[in-house]
């Protein structure tokens, strides 16, 4: 039994938590809060993730860290930069490995399927903020300091998660209402299941053959948020129900409004053009598969009911 330090308690960092509470680590999950999965292999511990001399100390003995630390939205480019700078002075300090949880912002608008090779691009804050924090764990890897890897993945599909396919939809549909989505309907898009997430991100953790890349987590073939509600629905057992997208309008002025709304016009790309994530790499070095599509949903179905 090793020790394992996950920060955050979101749906990624819980998935992290029980899958190696289950499997018989040791576990310490890091909030501000103090919450988090209750389980007998669990310690929750109350800190600032910001902080290098809280994580240091929790840290101490520790096999991996993993970063499944979710900042407010509109917050990432004053929250993110000093919570990777603690965790990488926390993962040298201890020798501990470590593990981040990013998304696909950092490669900015694509023309086709995105594998980890494409150059890190982003014009928008968001995505530079992630690109920065990737450039410097890798720097610090190279330079012999700490050993780092990075999962990316598309938007979330899972229990209970806000999002997309969470609950914008998901309340709904379950009522036979309508339901409205932002940008386009019918353009394809990789959905990413969090117990996938989780999957890699603890394989990749402990095997050196990970270490100094990124990876993308396996994910099932992209489809239009309109096929994806359709499936839903098809899952939960109801009819189908009417797909409508937002006006840019509205949109707009939601932003005057919602910090969240506000900034989505960085990133409206994603579904105004295929954004097609390539997991080749994972599945094929690590013998992953993503969950299978409708098990996911049945996830999603279940935690909403």
């Amino acid at each position: 039994m090793s020790k394992h330090i996950v920060i955050g308690a979101g749906p990624i960092g819980t998935a992290t938590a029980l899958l190696l509470a289950e499997r018989g680590e040791e576990v310490v999950i890091v909030t501000r809060s103090g919450s988090g999965p209750t389980h007998p292999a669990i310690t929750k511990a109350t800190a600032d993730a910001s902080s290098s001399a809280d994580i240091v100390e929790i840290s101490k003995g520790a096999t991996a860290i993993y970063n499944c630390a979710n900042p407010a939205y509109h917050r990432w480019a004053t929250d993110w930069p000093p919570i990777a700078a603690a965790l990488l002075t926390a993962a040298e300090a201890s020798n501990a490995v470590l593990a981040t949880v990013n998304n696909l912002y950092a490669y900015g608008p694509v023309s086709g399927p995105m594998t980890e090779d494409l150059p890190l691009v982003a014009h928008g804050t968001k995505g530079q903020v992630r690109a920065q924090m990737w450039r410097d764990a890798l720097a610090a890897h190279e330079a012999g300091r700490v050993r780092v890897t990075e999962v990316r993945a598309s938007d979330y599909l899972g229990p209970r998660v806000q999002g997309h396919l969470g609950d914008r939809v998901v309340p709904g549909l379950l009522a036979g209402k309508a339901v409205t989505v932002i940008k386009s309907a019918d353009t394809p898009h990789s959905w990413t299941a969090t117990d996938d997430v989780a999957r890699l991100l603890v394989t990749v953790a402990q095997d050196e053959r990970a270490w100094g890349r990124p990876w993308h987590v396996p994910s099932n073939p992209p489809r239009t948020q309109r096929e994806a509600i359709g499936d839903l629905c098809r899952v939960a057992g109801v009819q189908p129900v009417k797909v409508k997208e937002y006006p840019p309008l509205l949109i707009r002025a939601m932003g005057l409004f919602s910090p969240v709304m506000r900034e989505l016009p960085e990133v409206a790309y994603q579904f105004e053009q295929p954004f097609v994530l390539d997991s080749s790499a994972a599945e094929q070095t690590f013998g992953l598969a993503p969950t299978p599509w409708d098990d996911a949903l049945a996830g999603v179905i279940e935690s909403f009911r």
